[in-house]
């Protein structure tokens, strides 16, 4: 208890910006022998690693490549129905030799699969196939938003044209916060843990 007490204090005294190894290294010049495996562990269960406390405008925006700037919109809307937001992320689904890759797109509203798609490269051509199955099997209105991480497969020029042709709102989260994409994430746990 007196390790996870100082890690705490340290922790939220760095306002979440040290990481595991300067809060060990900062426990070892206070005379405390600790493991750092023990602080990593500690720190991730407490949250304290990589929180910030003061929310910054910057983060609301991202500067693609191309020049456009899209917006968290996902987050922001009240929704009433199926088809008014998908959300869409990849993870890694180990096999007893090797790791594939795995893309979906969720319907924020009903949480369903709408498409997915698995491969064994992590290229543009994992989430399209996943985005092409769930515009196919959908067929949705235009000023559907469309949801997804910073990840360089959603802004692939590709995947960004696939999403305009069919009227689709881009929206992505905000740098250092993966739980704007929250509905994936969940998903993913429940299907790893399944």
């Amino acid at each position: 208890m007196g390790v996870r007490s100082e890690v705490q204090r340290i922790g939220l005294e760095h306002q979440g910006h040290d990481g595991y190894r300067r809060i060990t290294a900062e426990l070892r010049r206070q005379g405390m022998a600790v493991n750092h495996k023990r602080v990593a562990r500690l720190t991730r269960e407490d949250n304290l690693v990589g929180t910030e406390l003061q929310l910054s405008l910057d983060n609301l925006t991202e500067q693609r490549d191309h020049g456009e700037i899209y917006v968290d919109l996902a987050n922001r809307l009240k929704l009433t129905g199926p088809n008014q937001v998908w959300v869409a992320d990849i993870t890694f689904v180990r096999l007893k030799r090797e790791f594939v890759y795995l893309a979906v797109v969720l319907d924020k509203f009903s949480r369903k699969v709408v498409g997915w798609n698995l491969d064994r490269t992590l290229t543009a051509r994992l989430p399209l196939a996943a985005l092409d199955i769930a515009l196919e099997s959908r067929s949705p209105v235009t000023g559907l938003v469309h949801h997804s991480d910073r990840g360089v497969q959603y802004a692939h020029a590709e995947y960004l044209r696939t999403l305009r042709n069919h009227g689709v709102i881009p929206s992505v989260s905000r740098l250092g916060r993966p739980y704007d994409n929250g509905n994936c994430e969940r998903f993913f746990r429940t299907l790893k843990q399944e």
